[in-house]
């Protein structure tokens, strides 16, 4: 209940207010009360918005951290105002301002008025009053389901034939957001499951790893916690964006995929792909979006150190959810970065069939995630509304900004690379084709083999109210090989900046494949997997394969070689042969990255036929997972001890070991500094903990490493 008192237009002082001279509603006449010749001043203000009432339960905002009135466009809204005296409808008017003000920059603000009226009508900024006791109204308002969103400072507007009265109702700000609910909100999802999980879920999963190895993390969005809807304010604001714009989800969140990187815009993350995080925070630390976007909000702006495409999506989400947009986390497994819109993969091989490391600036990242976000395109032709792409990675401008999307997913299934936004970048992400080149005598380069299946695959999200992992691949393309899947390719082709070049049927009766048993090494173990050969023919064939294995980023930028070598290959005719193939710990132990990345690539030329055998093979080295075991029930206010178990799988001293802790409701991590972790050592945490929170909740840890020795 705010208890400031009322000012008059031009009047002197809030606490002394003096009437404005209006012209009369209507003639005075005898039978008006004496009352009612009274300014009709508010004593106070009611926005009813505690967590557990009416209003924010019906806006599915009472989960928010934050006091204020929190509510969705398009929908109604209850308040009380009490007045110095009865209202009179005959003789007093009342009417709302709403102020939509930068607080962080000076762009111009948005101004609305609402009106009483008798009746409400949808569409319109109205209100109405739907009860009266003695000096007190109960208002119903409704709001425009094209509203923009952010935070509206409230001034109550009082008429009476003695003047007109400003009640501004400052700190009781409203926040509006975007309406999942509401059916002409063009984020409206018309599934109640899926709100659940796109909208108001907390807690969800990232997958990442390799094709064959796939992994998941759990992430916490932390939407609803302290001080991240106002991190997610003051983020928009820094876009530079008319506040107009702010009702469009389209605009919106092409402008969160530019401000959640430091690129070019003063943004949220800054990325990090190399070996070194001092002075930061490793990406794989992470496992929430929340002290992310508290130290860019408490910090004005200050970039947080450091991200990775995992974590870029997961405060994507967080903002995106945090507004009002259902969003979800999307991983595309080998997810091609085409960086000169030929929408294909471009792999280069010298005379010997060696990797030319300089020559290729396309690349293959083992895994990306990104975001989609679901809205209608009035934009677009028809049939573009829906899921939409929306990716924070830094990786290539878009219209002068490190920025991608919304990407029509429908546009990316049929190849129309011509609809905006990044379509093209997009479709070559899940879509294009792998294309190895080799170098001729004079400098020049022909195609020597494509692969057509092995870009964009398990492109993956969390199922709707579960921890299961679901494939979405068929929402992306058409199935590997079928005339609608080639279609697609070669009607995007047309655009792309050179046409691809398919090669002429020739002898190629022999195939190479690399296979790997089961879920994969395990870092600190020796890496075994198969090279398999077939023979289609009825002759016999021979060749030389060179192989090498590389320590990669997860991004597929190769840092170095670990091992090199060549394998003689005689095929009987129709014979299937499998060598097997085995990288030794003391081997990579010395060079591994961040994530345990490696790359074996096999090429050879079959003498008989010169058919040129190309194949490459991404895989992880599986790290070890903290196990986080409660030792009693937990209750609501009552304390918790966790107990939370790691083994270092290393014959190596794990050195500065930090564990990072968050969820059961915390408003930030907690941090516990161990230091060093002896080879194949132990180490067993007991930490207290009072959840705060009643239901389903979740406590993740995650560890991190300064240097090994």
């Amino acid at each position: 209940m705010s208890s400031s008192n009322p000012s008059t237009t031009g009047g002197p002082s809030a606490s002394n207010p003096t009437a404005v001279p209006l012209t009369p509603y209507a003639s005075t006449t005898a039978g008006t009360s004496a009352a009612s010749d009274k300014l009709l001043m508010v004593r106070s203000v009611d926005l009813l918005k505690s967590k557990d009432g009416q209003n924010r339960l019906e806006h599915h905002t009472d989960a928010y951290f934050s006091d204020k009135l929190i509510v969705r466009r398009g929908q109604t809204f209850q308040m009380w105002v009490e007045f110095s005296r009865p209202f009179n409808p005959k003789s007093d008017k009342l009417q709302l301002q709403l102020k939509l003000d930068p607080i962080f920059s000076s762009n111009p603000g948005i101004r609305i008025s609402v009106p009483l009226v008798d009746v409400l009508e949808d569409g319109r900024w109205e209100m109405k009053i739907v009860e009266q006791k003695d000096k007190r109204v109960r208002l119903v308002v409704n709001t425009l389901p094209t509203a923009s969103i952010g935070r509206y400072r409230v001034t109550v507007e009082s008429f009476s034939p003695r003047g007109r009265l400003l009640f501004p109702c400052t700190p009781n700000d409203i926040y509006m957001l975007f309406n999942p609910w509401c059916e002409d909100d063009p984020v409206f999802l018309d599934n109640e499951e899926e709100r659940k999980e796109y909208v108001l879920n907390s807690m969800g999963r990232i997958y990442y790893g390799t094709e064959q190895q796939i992994g998941a993390r759990t992430w916490n969005f932390a939407q609803f916690e302290q001080d991240v809807l106002e991190a997610c304010l003051f983020l928009l604001e820094r876009g530079q964006v008319a506040m107009t714009e702010w009702r469009d989800p389209v605009i919106v969140s092409r402008m969160v995929s530019a401000l959640v990187n430091t690129n070019d815009d003063r943004g949220v993350l800054m990325g990090n792909w190399s070996d070194s995080f001092e002075g930061g925070t490793s990406p794989t630390a992470w496992s929430g979006s929340g002290d992310i976007l508290r130290q860019y909000y408490k910090g004005s702006g200050k970039p947080v150190k450091f991200g990775q495409c995992w974590v870029f999506a997961g405060v994507t989400a967080s903002v995106l959810r945090c507004l009002g947009i259902p969003t979800r986390c999307v991983t595309n497994f080998s997810s091609a970065h085409d960086t000169d819109l030929s929408l294909s993969t471009d792999i280069y091989l010298d005379e010997k069939l060696e990797l030319i490391k300089d020559e290729t600036s396309d690349s293959v990242w083992n895994f990306h995630v990104w975001n989609e976000s679901w809205m209608t395109r009035p934009d677009l032709p028809a049939g573009n509304g829906g899921w939409q792409v929306v990716d924070a990675t830094p990786q290539e401008l878009s219209q002068g900004s490190y920025r991608c999307g919304p990407t029509p997913v429908s546009a990316v299934r049929n190849g129309q690379v011509n609809l905006k936004f990044d379509t093209p970048f997009v479709f070559a992400e899940v879509n294009s084709d792998r294309i190895y080149w080799q170098k001729k005598p004079d400098g020049s380069f022909s195609q020597v083999h494509v692969d057509k299946n092995s870009i964009g695959q398990h492109i993956s999200t969390k199922a709707v109210g579960s921890d299961t992992r679901m494939d979405i691949t068929h929402l992306y393309k058409y199935p590997e090989g079928s005339e609608e899947e080639r279609i697609a390719v070669e009607t995007a082709s047309r655009f792309g900046s050179k046409p691809t070049l398919y090669l002429l049927p020739t002898d190629n009766d022999v195939s190479i494949e690399i296979v790997m048993d089961g879920a994969g090494p395990r870092i600190g173990e020796d890496a075994k997997l198969s090279i398999v050969l077939k023979n289609t023919s009825s002759k016999q064939r021979t060749a030389s394969l060179l192989y090498e294995v590389m320590v990669m980023y997860y991004t597929g930028v190769l840092k170095d070689t670990v091992k090199k070598d060549r394998i003689p290959v005689d095929l009987k005719p129709q014979e299937t042969k499998t060598i097997p193939w085995t990288l030794q710990y003391k081997e990579y132990m010395n060079h591994l990255v961040d994530q345990g990345a490696l790359m074996l690539t096999v090429t050879g030329r079959v003498s008989q036929t010169k058919q040129i055998l190309a194949t490459q093979f991404t895989f992880r080295l599986r790290t070890p997972n903290l196990i986080i075991k409660p030792l009693e029930d937990a209750v609501v206010g009552k304390e918790l001890t966790v107990q939370i178990t790691f083994q270092n799988p290393l014959s190596q001293v794990l050195k500065n070991v930090l564990f990072l802790i968050e969820g059961l409701g915390m408003q930030s991590i907690r941090k516990i500094e161990h230091g060093d972790v002896e080879k194949l050592a132990t180490v067993t945490l007991m930490e207290k903990f009072v959840p705060t929170v009643s239901g389903s909740q979740k406590l993740l840890a995650s560890g991190q490493v300064h240097q090994k020795h």
